[in-house]
């Protein structure tokens, strides 16, 4: 079994691209969690891991549009290697994590409050989105069911 469940922040807004086709072009997102680490060995004051994770298809849209350097996510996957050869001919292996689902972690009044890890960045309200309501839930706007990315 090949599953993945991380929780951090990113380390920058997600490099989106295009894939070749025209009218069938997929979207593809890569970002880099940085996941903090449980324990330290050395009782350092922290230490994280920076994951490197590629999302596909509507789950990249979706990370185009809302995700921002210093935001929490939970993201769920699978891990994915590769290689390939550079152009000065040294072959470079990768590890990445393939995003099946990725949800935030805290709530948007939660992060422009708190602001940890010393990502210092885009504020988290750079965008305008849909204003939470009073029962703690977002508001999403009528019309866009069809660009969220679950059923």
């Amino acid at each position: 079994m090949n599953k993945v469940i991380l929780m951090g922040r990113l380390t920058r807004d997600p490099e989106v691209r295009y894939s070749q086709g025209g009218e069938n072009a997929m979207a593809i997102a890569r970002y880099t969690l940085a996941v903090d680490r449980r324990f330290n060995r050395n009782g350092d004051e922290s230490s994280a891991d920076f994951i490197g994770c590629v999302a596909f298809g509507r789950s990249a849209e979706f990370a185009e549009r809302y995700l921002r350097k210093g935001t929490k996510l939970v993201v769920t996957g699978r891990i994915q290697t590769g290689s390939y050869t550079n152009k000065d001919g040294v072959k470079v292996y990768t590890t990445d994590v393939v995003v099946e689902d990725q949800e935030f972690a805290e709530s948007k009044n939660s992060a422009a409050q708190h602001n940890d890890g010393g990502y210092t960045g885009a504020p988290m309200m750079s965008r305008p989105e849909p204003a939470a309501a009073g029962d703690g839930f977002m508001n999403i706007p009528d019309g866009i069911d069809e660009e969220l990315p679950f059923n």
